[in-house]
């Protein structure tokens, strides 16, 4: 949709070099010349689509637990089956059909020889002409989607080549279609409807019986009917695809020559100007057909959809080739029936398989070379002549078309796929809950698929890219747009914000009325009308609004992080505390106890006359304020080892306790008697004049706290005798 007008002094070198330049570029002499296999390696690895075929074929026929894998193909062992369907291998080599994938889905009671696409031993040669040529270029009738639960299917192929007189009929081919779309539906052997669905109109069918081809009969096929939908050919689509480019170029905000389309003209033709001119825009846009074509495949594929879901009827769809109207049929339809295709992996797995696989011929509808045999070359003119009617600046200011050169036969560029995701935007517009990617995905990934960056759609054939060993030598187009949306997560343009998997987790059934298509904005008009192209401004804003979201979400989670961090901080810190108050009371109570027995040693010290001075350093020292003996330091010394033996036991006792007293009796000669010496003269009879005690084994008077009270050993009193020197004189 893009035109770029390059412009030049007159006279000058430059034209002749640039246009030789732009020449080799636009119209490369073979396909290594495509910028996907110039450009070196790629970090997009390709892994062989072929492995993601089997997989969907995997999860249509529900063995979705089973992964296929390189050596399952080569050494064939993919034939899986359910109790309808099973995967064939009878195209492994692409000897029935060189457009067809190396696997089908086909019923499961059809065997090999009955589609007979091999000269076989027991087939005769008239069999083998009806099997293998009944449809256009082999391509015979297969699945492509079974409902999981009625067993109705949707099957494609390619026209039956029954002639003019429409009188030519294969046994073969009406037995695999009654075995593809009418299975048996209960125990008592009726059988679902079955509606072919042909995509072209009737008059083109008839006119293609002049050349073999043709459609088919419903009286050769059982509980059949015919329907054609009247889509046009792919030349009637690239001309109309011109006719709206010129249209936009003309009529939009901005041209390719970088004027407004306001002052072109040197006057308004809309937005103010005359209303002739304004309505004359508005029937060439009509004029183009573009949105007519639009509205005529989403008509069809919503048909198709509806006879599947609602009736159970099994529906075969097929043009002339099966490769072009087929395939936007068949994708479009698959699509509205199965939610697993609006997700990214499922429209990633709808386009290999009804796109890639089933061989829509890319490089020629869109302009790329491809190859032909064995050798490489180009199999159509180039493309650029296909744009017949860019516009050419005239001197009076006006654009008009420039013809056409090249003849249908000569040029198939055609925008068919560009077409089908341009129907996907308007599903997308109608039921914006019901895709999980966004209008912006799409026009990236039809920018991908131009830009030939990728190998993903080079070539005509899955059989063309596999010789050409695409997958091994370019890049990955999916890869790459799975990189960008895991560079920012949901946040990224490419996610639709209003996607709810539960609103629509069954068919999408669009009623007529809203079949009435526009212009996609975000692909038409992002050259001609950059400001009005931005439809999508209310989802840019909540696309904001929910990054803001995302990041005060991000924030949030980071605060309620640290809380709970600083929380389990401040339990540890508690818990701490709490330990230290424990060592704080324990020691507490160790040092109320040393106080305690400090100040009974004290008051022991005190009450045999001594006075205790403790000193700074901690040591203490007690004045003996009488004279003492011998005995009572002795008996000092005898107290004061007890004090500190008991002192000992007690910090045995208690291992925490540190408390040691030292005491240091200082003996004076010439202070007085003690109050020792006075006790046991007033009180002890045994007492002797010179000092002596003649109690044996007796204790000497305690003087206590509180009383003074004489401690005796009485048992050795009772052993006293009393002539034992009690009464003996002196």
């Amino acid at each position: 949709m893009r035109v770029i007008v390059f412009g030049f002094r007159p006279r000058t070198k430059q034209r002749r070099i640039i246009f030789d330049a732009l020449s080799r570029c636009t119209k490369p002499a073979s396909i290594w010349d495509l910028f996907a296999f110039t450009c070196g390696p790629s970090r997009f690895s390709n892994p062989n689509p072929m492995v993601r075929l089997l997989n969907e074929y995997f999860r249509l026929l529900g063995k979705g637990f089973h992964r296929a894998s390189m050596d399952m193909i080569e050494d064939g062992s993919f034939t899986l089956s359910n109790d309808l369907w099973r995967i064939s291998d009878i195209n492994t080599n692409y000897t029935m059909c060189q457009s067809y994938p190396f696997a089908l889905i086909v019923p499961k009671n059809i065997r090999a020889k009955e589609l007979i696409f091999i000269y076989a031993t027991d087939a005769s040669d008239e069999e083998v002409m009806q099997a293998s040529t009944f449809r256009g270029r082999g391509r015979i009738p297969v699945v492509s989607w079974c409902h999981p639960g009625t067993g109705a299917v949707l099957a494609r192929s390619s026209q039956p080549l029954v002639g003019l007189m429409m009188n030519m009929r294969s046994n073969a081919d009406e037995k695999l279609v009654a075995a593809v779309c009418t299975q048996l539906t209960d125990g008592k052997g009726s059988r679902r409807k079955l509606y072919i669905a042909d995509a072209r109109p009737r008059k083109n069918a008839l006119a293609n019986g002049a050349m073999g081809g043709g459609s088919e009969s419903s009286s050769n096929y059982f509980q059949s009917e015919i329907v054609f939908f009247g889509i046009d050919n792919i030349h009637a689509m690239r001309e109309s695809f011109a006719r709206l480019r010129d249209y936009l170029d003309t009529h939009g905000a901005a041209s390719s020559d970088g004027m407004s389309s306001f002052l072109r003209h040197g006057g308004w033709t809309w937005g103010g100007g005359n209303l002739s001119s304004m309505s004359a825009s508005v029937s060439t846009l009509g004029d183009s057909g573009w949105l007519i074509h639009v509205q005529s495949v989403l008509a069809g594929s919503a048909w198709i959809a509806a006879r599947i879901a609602l009736e159970s009827a099994s529906v075969l769809v097929h043009c002339s080739d099966g490769w072009d109207r087929t395939s936007q049929l068949v994708s479009l339809a698959n699509l509205m029936l199965d939610p697993y295709y609006r997700t990214f992996t499922g429209f990633q797995a709808l386009v290999e398989k009804d796109w890639l696989a089933f061989g829509h011929p890319f490089s020629d509808r869109v302009g790329m070379p491809s190859i032909s045999g064995t050798s490489f070359e180009l199999s159509r003119q180039s493309s650029v002549g296909s744009f017949s009617s860019s516009p050419i600046r005239q001197s009076s200011g006006s654009f008009t078309a420039q013809p056409s050169n090249s003849s249908h036969g000569q040029n198939n560029y055609s925008p068919i796929f560009l077409q089908w995701v341009d129907c996907v935007s308007q599903l997308l517009r109608m039921y914006p809950f019901a895709f999980e990617f966004s209008s912006s995905f799409l026009v990236d990934f039809l920018d991908c698929v131009l830009s030939c960056r990728f190998g993903n759609f080079l070539c005509n054939s899955e059989k063309e890219r596999k010789k050409c060993g695409v997958y091994e030598a370019c890049g990955c187009l999916w890869a790459y747009l799975a990189d960008l949306r895991s560079s920012q997560g949901s946040s990224h343009p490419h996610y639709n914000l209003f996607y709810d998997p539960l609103k629509h987790n069954g068919p999408l059934f669009p009623p007529a009325a809203a079949l009435a298509p526009t212009l996609w904005p975000q692909f038409h008009l992002r050259w001609a009308c950059p400001s009005e192209s931005q439809a999508s401004n209310l989802e840019a804003e909540c696309r904001n609004m929910a990054t803001k979201f995302s990041e005060l979400q991000k924030a949030k989670d980071a605060a309620e992080k640290k809380v709970k961090e600083y929380s389990i901080a401040m339990e540890s810190l508690n818990a701490e505390l709490q330990n230290e108050k424990q060592v704080s009371s324990s020691a507490m109570s160790l040092a109320n106890r040393a106080s305690k027995e400090c100040a009974a040693i004290k008051r022991a010290i005190q009450s045999l006359g001594c006075r205790v001075n403790f000193a700074g350093s901690g040591d203490c020292t007690v004045d003996v304020e009488s004279n003492i003996t011998e005995t009572q330091q002795n008996l000092m010394h005898s107290s004061r080892t007890s004090s500190r033996r008991d002192s000992d036991s007690m910090m045995g006792r208690d291992e925490k306790s540190d408390l040691s007293v030292s005491i240091t009796v200082v003996a004076d000669d010439a202070v007085s008697s003690s109050p020792f010496g006075r006790v046991c003269e007033n009180l002890c009879p045994l007492r002797t004049r010179d000092g002596g005690c003649r109690w044996p084994d007796a204790g000497c008077a305690q003087l206590g706290s509180q009383f003074v009270g004489l401690k005796a050993n009485f048992d050795a009193f009772d052993r006293l005798s009393i002539y034992d020197g009690y009464f003996q004189s002196e």
